[in-house]
């Protein structure tokens, strides 16, 4: 994943609402996450460095690479405007962990200590 150096240059999404509500369905992370996903040769599903799931102080959230912007506006414009839409809190990133979640929202062996610290 991406270093401590370029934590400035991604955004974090949270799950909680400006009113400190859990923002349903619980799965949205993986949802937003799947739109620059591929399948790679192992058949598993891989997320891009652009949008990917990440943790903080234990809940999932999505971290947005500012650089999508650039790349593909359209998307990242659509990912904005549904958290603006949602009222989720949107902050630059300040030590996310990243996570490895696969297809079915499960966290990687290694990474499963993450969502549980």
């Amino acid at each position: 994943m991406s270093s401590e150096a370029d934590a400035g240059d991604r955004l974090i999404i949270e799950g909680i609402n400006e009113d400190n509500v859990r923002f349903r369905p619980s799965d949205w992370v993986e949802r937003i996450s799947s739109l620059l996903a591929s399948f790679g040769p192992d058949h598993r599903l891989h997320y891009s460095e652009a949008a990917h799931p990440g943790v903080i102080n234990g809940r999932k959230c999505l971290v947005l690479a500012k650089g999508l912007r650039e790349n593909n506006p359209q998307t990242y414009e659509f990912i904005l405007k549904f958290a603006r839409d949602n009222r989720l809190r949107v902050h630059e990133d300040h030590q996310v962990r990243s996570v490895t979640i696969d297809e079915e929202g499960h966290a990687d062996e290694a990474d499963a200590a993450k969502l549980r610290a």
